[in-house]
């Protein structure tokens, strides 16, 4: 199965950090975060991941270089930013004869089973499957209200009045029949441009384990003593 991380983003609110290394490469407890991703995806069953890239594109290309993980990975350089949507669009080519693939976002951090999450959107098959979790500031989030059958009936991003306190994850499963639905005029954002258009053929996948977005120094610092490691 293929995946794209997206680990394009600038990092600037994680700055200094993000100076001298991309936002992707921070460390949780001395293990660069793009790591934990591949081995998430070893243990997923992703065997092929495209990686966007833009800040500091050769300190990643070094690290996978030595270490992927035994994971098949394939490089985007995205010298202007396309946008989370816009990379999946610029290589829809990449996941044309795939019937689902992952779209995971590179500065998450999750000890979340994403092989539950994969097993629930391949029983009921909907365009996309969206890993939500609950946030304490929902303003500041893609925010999801979904029914009893876990159909997604409402996507805003950063909502002034949100309904819920269920945010989009940042990780996702679909199938090619979301790339239509990308503007082809970019850069292009999936909680912008897209997923708004998909209320009522998406499913929400709500998750329990941990999980963190590490955009802020406030988050990043809560990830060094809070993160549990993946499950042995």
């Amino acid at each position: 199965m293929k995946a794209f991380l997206l680990a394009a983003g600038r990092g600037t609110r994680l700055r200094p950090l993000t100076d001298t290394i991309p936002k992707c490469l921070v460390p949780i407890r001395g293990t660069p975060m793009l790591e934990i991703w591949l081995e998430v995806c070893l243990r997923t069953g992703i065997d092929e991941v495209l990686i966007n890239v833009h800040a500091h594109a050769d300190t990643i290309k070094r690290l996978l270089d030595r270490n992927s993980r035994g994971v098949k990975v394939c490089i985007s350089e995205e010298t202007v930013l396309l946008g989370s949507a816009g990379t999946l669009l610029a290589n829809r080519d990449w996941v044309a004869r795939e019937t689902s693939f992952w779209v995971l976002y590179g500065d998450v951090l999750t000890a979340a089973d994403l092989t539950q999450m994969l097993a629930f959107h391949r029983q009921h098959q909907p365009i996309a499957t969206i890993g939500l979790y609950e946030v304490p500031d929902p303003g500041r989030c893609g925010i999801v209200a979904f029914d009893q059958d876990f159909v997604v009936r409402e996507f805003v991003e950063k909502p002034v009045n949100p309904s819920s306190n269920w945010a989009f994850s940042g990780l996702m499963i679909a199938t090619p029949e979301l790339l239509d639905m990308i503007p082809q005029s970019l850069p292009a954002d999936l909680g912008f441009h897209v997923l708004p258009q998909l209320v009522g053929e998406m499913l929400a996948y709500p998750i329990q384990d941990f999980l963190l977005d590490i955009g802020t120094m406030e988050n990043y610092r809560a990830a060094q003593t809070e993160w549990p490691g993946l499950p042995a």
